[in-house]
Parts: C-alpha cells; structure tokens; sequence
C-alpha cells in the first residue's frame, strides 16, 4: 500500500493554513513556519501550557517521504513528496484535534513529544539521545 496522500494535488501553502487554522482555533497564540532555500520545513506554534507559553515543533517529513515513494516504487517527485508531508501533517494535526474534541484531552497532550526546549529540540529528541530518562517504568 503507497503512502497516504501520495496523489494530493494540494499545494503545500493550503495545507500550511489549514494547519495554522486547526491550531489557532484550539489555542494556539503564536504560528511560525521554518523555510531552507525557500521550501517549507516546519511548523513551529506556541500556546499557554502548566501556566507558561511553550513551543512546539512539527516537521514535514519531506526526505521521508521521498524515501517511502522509492521504496514503494512510486515516482520519487520531490514535489509531490513536499505535498504528500504536508498533507499528512495536517490530517494527523486534524486527527489530534478530533481527541482533543471527543476525549478531553488537551492540546499540549497530544503534542507533547514536540514540545520544544529553548535550543528548539523537541522532547522527543532530547529522549532519544538519552539526556530525558524515565526509568524503567516499574517493571522488574
């Protein structure tokens, strides 16, 4: 089965918006988009958290894309790779908003592995190099 969206004919600025729509409209105060050689990167957003303003980070995962299209011997268009992960950040965006909605969750919950610290590592990140440990979670 090909990578989702991988025929979207949606230019990546309308996915931009609806992302930046989604996210304005669930409490999102400040929106920023991160550009390399005039191509969209990611998107960064801030929003009132445990009484402060934190930042988030969410990348599109363009060259991830571009490698699911070869090994899935789709046409490797970067192009179309740029609008395939922007279009999939903006329905997983969307899908976070519906648990938001139906599940009481809050939005900083359903992001929180790309809450950013102030160098603009996500948590995520800062897990995956060690530096956050959480034990062994209880088991024995």
């Amino acid at each position: 089965m090909a990578i989702k969206n991988y025929t979207t004919k949606v230019d990546v600025y309308t996915s931009l918006g609806e992302i930046q729509g989604a996210l304005a409209r669930h409490g999102a105060t400040k929106i920023m988009v991160d550009y390399v050689d005039g191509k969209p990167t990611a998107l960064s957003f801030a929003m009132s958290s445990a009484g402060a303003m934190r930042g988030f980070t969410l990348p599109a995962p363009v060259a991830g894309t571009l490698r699911a299209f070869e090994s899935q011997r789709v046409k490797p268009d970067p192009v179309q790779a740029e609008m395939t992960a922007w279009r999939n950040v903006r329905d997983w965006v969307l899908a976070q908003m519906a648990l938001v909605e139906s599940c009481d969750v809050p939005v900083d919950q359903v992001f929180l592995p790309y809450l950013a610290d102030n160098q603009g590592r996500t948590l995520y990140q800062v897990y995956k190099s060690g530096q956050l440990l959480l034990g062994d979670g209880g088991a024995s």
